[in-house]
């Protein structure tokens, strides 16, 4: 190659260097990025997780007596299962025998401590302590079981009452012992005496008297129907008569079927033990659809109270802010009394009851839901023969609740 060629490709190379160093840098680069990651799950909040609902029970009996009380702590296990997070708290034994040193205040108070924003009270001795533990605690939602000071207006304005019209239990009850008896003597073992406990073994008269003719074609008022009040809910030695004893008087005077409105299944045992001994005797417990389980061989059947829907319904309005105070007397749902979801009474039917005689009770309770059955017209008398009902007088509801006396044509004191 020539030193003119030579010379010529170094002035290029010169000029390429030059014209590159003159040339704009380019602009630096970004900041690096990290890479996309994805959004962090953040932690559950207060406002994001559905709060604890805490509600009390207070049990006059033991929770697990097979009557009155079990039948309210099966109610609030009943609410925990259909309502997430809610929980309940309860004291049961309740009572002067069992907890003679507590009251119902002290109760409240503890519960109350505990996050408590409902309370049920379930006795009808409960009546005038809960109003005075609502008077304390106006933010807490108080429902008194069986009482009536809503319908009265003595009750603070955060207490609410509940019943179930077990009056159509009770009327299924005497006519199913009606249809049972061969000696025409039915005993009604009583605690103590008051509105309720008269109202109550004054339908189970007339539902035995109406099954008594029309099923039996027998005389109604030829049908013995002795009542015998032990004086409490329950048996409390030394204070009360021994139900026991009661349940054995009534079958020794000929009772053949034994009707309980006692919260505890003595008189159920005792025919169990009757029987035993060669007898034909025949029981109706009261309260709790498992009562049968006692001595199911005698037991006809159990008028008892379903609390489950009534718990709910009021633990829900006050979860959501529409609970307002009233006075309920919840009925069966007619349509399947024994459903656990809608009715507040039912009746379950023993194995000591026959095909016929079941059958004769279905009759009785489609005339009850249809209306074609109604026991409470008059002419009734009261048991010292002044009108409860005059002819063809349809009985109210606060005329049947406030029941002055028994009945007449009833055995047992009235006062």
């Amino acid at each position: 190659m020539s030193k003119r060629l030579w010379s010529l490709i170094g002035i290029l190379v010169i000029a390429a260097l030059v014209l590159a160093a003159c040339k704009p840098s380019p602009p630096p680069p970004p900041p690096p990025t990290e890479e996309p990651t994805e959004a962090p799950t953040e932690e559950p909040t207060e406002e994001s997780t559905p709060e604890e609902f805490v509600f009390g029970v207070i049990l006059v009996g033991p929770y697990n007596d097979h009557g009155w009380s079990e039948a309210h702590y099966t109610a609030a296990e009943y609410v925990t299962e259909k309502l997430p997070n809610a929980t309940f708290i309860y004291m049961d034994k309740l009572n002067p025998a069992d907890r003679p040193e507590t009251t119902l205040e002290q109760v409240v108070d503890d519960m109350v401590s505990q996050g408590a924003k409902v309370i049920f009270t379930t006795s009808d001795d409960f009546m005038e302590d809960t109003d005075r533990a609502a008077e304390k605690y106006p933010d807490i939602t108080f429902i008194h079981i069986s009482g009536d000071h809503v319908l009265t207006g003595q009750a603070p304005s955060n207490v609410g009452n509940y019943m179930g019209r077990m009056e159509y239990g009770k009327m299924i009850a005497g006519c199913t012992a009606a249809l049972a008896t061969e000696t025409g003597t039915i005993g009604y073992v009583g605690p103590l005496i008051n509105f309720e406990t008269r109202r109550l073994a004054a339908s189970a008269y007339l539902g035995a008297r109406y099954c008594y003719e029309h099923y039996r074609g027998m005389d109604p008022d030829n049908l013995r129907f002795i009542v015998t009040w032990i004086g409490f809910w329950f048996n409390i030695p030394g204070v009360t008569l021994d139900p026991t004893e009661v349940s054995n008087d009534l079958i020794n005077e000929g009772a053949d079927v034994l009707i309980s409105g006692i919260d505890t299944t003595e008189a159920l045992v005792v025919v169990g033990q009757r029987a035993a001994q060669g007898e034909r005797v025949f029981a109706i417990p009261y309260d709790y659809e498992h009562a049968c389980d006692e001595a199911p061989e005698v037991c006809l059947g159990v008028p008892y109270f379903n609390w489950g829907p009534g718990y709910l319904e009021q633990v829900q309005a006050v979860v959501g802010g529409t609970w307002e105070q009233e006075w309920v007397w919840a009925g069966p749902d007619w349509s399947d009394i024994n459903s656990p979801d809608t009715s507040a009474i039912g009746f379950l039917r023993g194995p000591a009851l026959s095909e016929e005689w079941s059958a004769q009770v279905d009759e009785f309770i489609a005339g009850l839901a249809d209306g074609s059955i109604n026991l409470f017209v008059g002419p009734l008398n009261y048991q010292d023969g002044t009108p409860f009902l005059a002819e063809g007088e349809v009985a109210t509801d606060e005329q049947i609740w406030y029941m002055e006396q028994l009945l007449e044509g009833m055995e047992g004191p009235s006062e």
